[in-house]
């Protein structure tokens, strides 16, 4: 019964449900064709006026659907060429239909080649390959256990400009390349880079395996789905890369008759876990009568699926798509994810990174990072883009109304908070690791107040939040959080300034030690991370003022303080000592709370594609081989103790070194890097 809509919502609606309508079909009884006439709902007025329903209008849609079985992209010139021929003539063919070759007699002789070379031509090709390894592609998530699969997809499409689309058609024809194979050859580079670097690639082509003339006019199903692998050399070019995949299509054309279950079997493995069955190529060129539909002068016009409607047979799947017709986006591509480990924002991000893959190698614009394909190894194929190269650039850093004393901890707070307790015993901590004295020792004939000391502290510690912030895991809320300690909460007990004498240099050693490694000195969860040590030489003083052979150590928690920050507190207390008052605005200016709060909200994309890439095949888990004495034990946790040593350069070791850093514009701090990367080596 043919169906009616009011709107084009309710046309696309009936378009998908006849889509993934899994009852449109019976293969049993031989129905795998549907047609049907979508009619345009109309007035009462209207329909009195126009009562006649032998007549397909403007307004109404002719819907006609195949089982895949019975049919491919190619049968569908085919079937349009003999419908418009019988509607026009009332005939099909002048051909005898007994003595014309049918799909059922391609069938029989598929059967009765001998595929004896192509057999072994198959096991080659895919020897020694993990066909259970999944492809690593950024998804958003893992498969569910029990394999289901809902179907729903993440689509995005880029159409290419003029420009990069004839650059791409001029390269090809001078490489006498297909653009099937230039196409797939950029996807191999894609996909090189997109998973970091993984050179053993696998994944399914289509192929429209009419390799016989007599084939050319038959409506059926020949279609194959084949592996394409390649194992390239990261130090390649572009284009030995493409000869390499030419030399590969070409290969395989003379054997594209193979069937994939065949394949399988002969390797042993079943097609219910093949990773390179989820990973798709496909090439569409649109010739001049792919959309044409004309009944004896009646023409109709494609009606287009809205990407939403898709059903993602794949979970990665790439269409490029070619035509000539247009005058512009003569070359554009589809990709389209499963939406089972795939979001949306990352199909459209990943399609994105392929454009600019794109651009890199067929751009001419000055303001891209163009690739030589002669020379330029594919390594050098850049998949962050521009913007995210910026994308700190574009983050506001300022106060944030919402948080009043809490905030989740920052990432380096997370990650020194864990530290500590992963690679130490955190139930019987023996000593500090994250503890930061800074001593210091007055000039001689120099003198410094106590009491002006005790008040210039206060007035920098009240300005500085995370100097009395603690840092303790919320259970309920799974998540390491911080929270600055303030006058309700007992705020003075977070300023710890500590009085001690010392006669010996041995006592005074004790006392630096002790700084050093005591881990009873802090305690992240109370918010003490700072404390002032006076020590007195004999005796405390009496005036109350510290001399030249007293010593001040300032000490703090790692998890709330690094040595950038000593200049901005040896900055803020020298003003406080001096003038009395440290003027800031407390309501508006930025705390460390608001960075780690907008940091969570960073954009990370490009950071994170660099971070692998940098990362990757590197054996993060094995240790280097250092000539150490002895062996870790399994259960052991580390003491801490270490032994060191230090030696001076001297003077012509260090004037040559700092003449070569300067001569060679390399900062002191990577000239040391690239040193001690020598001497590890």
């Amino acid at each position: 019964m043919n169906q009616t809509f009011d709107n084009d919502n309710e046309l696309r609606s009936i378009i998908y449900q006849t889509t993934i309508n899994p009852n449109l079909f019976d293969l049993s009884n031989g129905r795998v064709f549907h047609v049907e006439i979508l009619r345009r709902q109309i007035s009462l007025n209207e329909n009195e006026n126009n009562n006649n329903t032998k007549f397909i209008t403007t307004s109404d849609v002719l819907l006609i659907a195949f089982h895949h079985v019975a049919f491919d992209r190619a049968s569908r010139s085919i079937f349009f060429n003999d419908l418009c021929l019988a509607y026009n003539t009332n005939a099909i063919s002048t051909q005898d239909d007994d003595e014309s070759l049918q799909y059922i007699d391609h069938s029989i002789h598929e059967h009765l080649i001998d595929m004896t070379t192509s057999r072994e031509f198959w096991y080659l090709q895919l020897e020694g390959y993990n066909l259970e390894y999944p492809l690593l592609l950024p998804a958003d998530r893992c498969r569910l256990s029990d394999g289901h699969r809902s179907g729903s997809a993440s689509v995005t499409q880029i159409c290419l400009d003029n420009e990069i689309s004839q650059s791409f058609l001029d390269y090809a024809s001078v490489h006498h390349l297909t653009p099937f194979q230039l196409g797939l050859t950029i996807l191999y580079a894609f996909l090189f880079k997109l998973t970091h670097g993984e050179n053993d690639l696998c994944i399914s082509c289509l192929n429209a395996n009419r390799y016989r003339n007599e084939l050319q006019n038959l409506i059926g199903m020949f279609v194959s789905t084949l592996p394409y692998r390649i194992q390239l050399d990261s130090y390649c070019s572009f284009d030995d890369l493409v000869q390499y995949v030419r030399e590969k299509c070409l290969s395989i054309l003379e054997h594209s008759h193979y069937p994939l279950q065949h394949i399988l079997a002969n390797l042993h493995v079943s097609q219910s876990n093949i990773s390179f069955l989820e990973t798709v190529y496909d090439f569409i060129t649109i010739s001049s009568q792919s959309d044409e539909l004309s009944l004896d002068g009646a023409s109709f016009k494609q009606v287009s699926f809205e990407q939403s409607f898709e059903v993602a047979k794949f979970d990665f799947s790439l269409t490029f798509i070619y035509n000539p017709l247009l005058e512009n986006n003569r070359l554009s591509f589809h990709l389209t994810c499963t939406r089972d480990l795939f979001d949306e924002i990352t199909v459209i991000n990943i399609g994105r990174r392929l454009e600019y893959c794109f651009q890199q190698l067929f751009s001419s614009n000055e303001n891209t990072n163009i690739i030589d394909t002669c020379f330029t190894s594919i390594s050098k194929i850049d998949l962050i883009l521009p913007e995210e190269t910026e994308e700190l650039e574009d983050v506001i850093f300022c106060r944030q109304s919402h948080i009043i004393n809490e905030a989740p901890a920052s990432f380096a707070q997370a990650r020194i908070w864990l530290d500590e307790r992963i690679r130490f015993d955190p139930d019987k901590p023996q000593i500090a690791i994250y503890n930061m004295p800074f001593v210091y020792r007055l000039q001689p004939d120099h003198t410094l107040s106590i009491e002006q000391l005790r008040h210039a502290l206060h007035l920098t510690v009240n300005k500085h939040p995370s100097l009395h912030t603690s840092v303790i895991f919320n259970i309920e809320m799974n998540q390491l959080m911080q929270r600055v300690i303030t006058r309700k909460d007992n705020y003075t007990d977070v300023l710890s300034i500590i009085e001690t004498t010392y006669e010996t240099d041995e006592q005074l050693n004790e006392i630096l030690h002790d700084e050093k490694r005591n881990p009873q000195h802090f305690d992240l969860a109370q918010g003490l991370v700072f404390r002032c040590h006076i020590i007195y030489y004999k005796q405390i003083s009496s005036n109350h003022l510290l001399s030249h052979k007293d010593l001040l150590i300032f000490n703090f928690h790692h998890a709330l303080f690094d040595f950038p920050s000593m200049n901005i507190f040896l900055h803020d207390l020298n003003q406080a000592y001096t003038t009395g008052q440290l003027l800031y605005d407390n309501n508006t200016n930025l705390r460390y709370l608001d960075y780690a709060v907008i940091e969570q909200q960073m954009p990370m994309a490009g950071a994170s594609m660099f971070w692998l890439d940098a990362l990757h095949d590197c054996k993060l888990d094995q240790t280097l081989s250092l000539p150490f004495d002895r062996y870790r034990l399994s259960n052991e946790h580390r003491t801490g103790r270490g032994t060191s040593i230090s030696f001076d350069f001297g003077q012509d070791l260090s004037h040559n070194f700092l003449l070569h850093a300067s001569s060679n514009s390399i900062s002191l701090e990577y000239l040391a890097l690239a040193t001690y990367y020598v001497f590890l080596f």
